[in-house]
């Protein structure tokens, strides 16, 4: 099961208390007290493997050490040691709360600003270990040669974290339930979906590579998905990261051009820049009618679009078309890539 959207807590590490120390040496009396380290940050940093959000299922909290406390003979505390939270590339931080700290206290933030992850590699700090406190040593004066002062470490910063991944895809399979998506993405890349003759055999998203582009089988949509209903706006938030829209609609539909215009209205419903998106449309499973009907479908698909192809995964002719389509698409990727 693919995690795509999970909340969790982070702590930083709290910084160290400063030490109250003297030095015994008779030659060199006087204070020594190290100060606190560092407590230990958290960072978040894309990796390829789409299932790492499944490692935050059930673990939700992440801390990081606290820094250790200042030391006699002018030994600082060693830092707390960061930890880093890996995500799939694709992944939005939304900062649902963040709590910073500082001397003169406390500061809670709500809904602070969303950061995503685009690359594999890229590291995001998320919060913040605390300030280590100072020793007695650092606060020796000519006029205070014995201080005992000493500061407290500063806490960490804290944060509710949200991690919802949007799959970055070069080419989205979209379509209602049945409409052989699946099938298509299958015979095109071997990707190994789940295919059977029942609606919502995808209940994930699925990938799959074609040379240089990656192709995502969405799950099915259906009316009121934009509101929620059958597999709902949990899948169409991933429609926003495709360059380019495959659009399936199933030769056995009573109603071909209600298909179509069901699905442009969900993604509409969900965010008008949808609608932008290049699209191609095909008429799918044209092997299940007879020619006769699919035919008189596609034309009534071409009054709506007209980048409209018939197409069959026992169509060797069909599927070579829909190979060029994807050739181009992955020749200008190729151009964009060396520009």
């Amino acid at each position: 099961m693919l995690i795509d959207d999970v909340t969790i807590t982070v702590a930083a590490g709290h910084g160290g208390m400063g030490a109250v120390a003297f030095n015994t040496n008779l030659m060199s009396l006087g204070p020594a007290g190290g100060s606190g380290g560092l407590g230990g940050s958290v960072f978040v940093e894309g990796v390829s493997d789409l299932s790492a959000l499944n490692n935050f299922r059930y673990r939700k909290v992440h801390k990081a050490k606290d820094g250790e406390n200042g030391r006699p003979q002018f030994k600082d505390g060693h830092d707390g040691v960061d930890i880093t939270l890996k995500v799939p590339v694709g992944t939005v931080i939304h900062f649902l709360t963040k709590r910073s700290h500082t001397e003169a206290g406390s500061h809670e933030t709500k809904e602070g600003e969303d950061r995503e992850i685009v690359r594999v590699g890229e590291r995001i700090l998320v919060v913040q270990g605390g300030r280590g406190g100072k020793g007695n040593f650092q606060f020796r004066s000519s006029t205070n040669t014995s201080p005992r002062q000493f500061q407290e470490g500063i806490s960490g910063e804290e944060a509710t974290l949200r991690l919802e991944l949007k799959l970055i895809a070069d080419v989205g399979l979209i379509g209602l339930p049945n409409a052989g998506k699946s099938s298509l993405l299958n015979e095109l890349t071997n990707a190994k979906s789940k295919v059977a003759n029942y609606a919502f055999t995808t209940l994930e998203p699925n990938l799959g590579a074609y040379y240089e582009l990656i192709l995502a089988d969405l799950p099915g949509l259906i009316e009121g998905a934009s509101s929620g209903k059958g597999l709902g706006i949990k899948f169409l938030r991933h429609v926003e990261r495709t360059n380019t829209l495959f659009h399936l609609v199933s030769a056995e539909s009573e109603d071909i051009a209600d298909d179509y215009k069901t699905i442009r209205k969900e993604i509409g419903s969900y965010n008008k820049a949808l609608l932008k998106k290049q699209e191609y449309v095909f008429l799918s499973k044209t092997d299940m009618v007879d020619a006769k009907d699919a035919k008189k479908k596609l034309a009534a698909l071409k009054r709506l679009n007209r980048n409209v192809l018939a197409v069959s995964i026992h169509d060797w002719d069909a599927l070579e078309k829909v190979k060029k389509i994807l050739n181009k698409i992955k020749e200008k990727k190729i151009g964009r890539e060396n520009s």
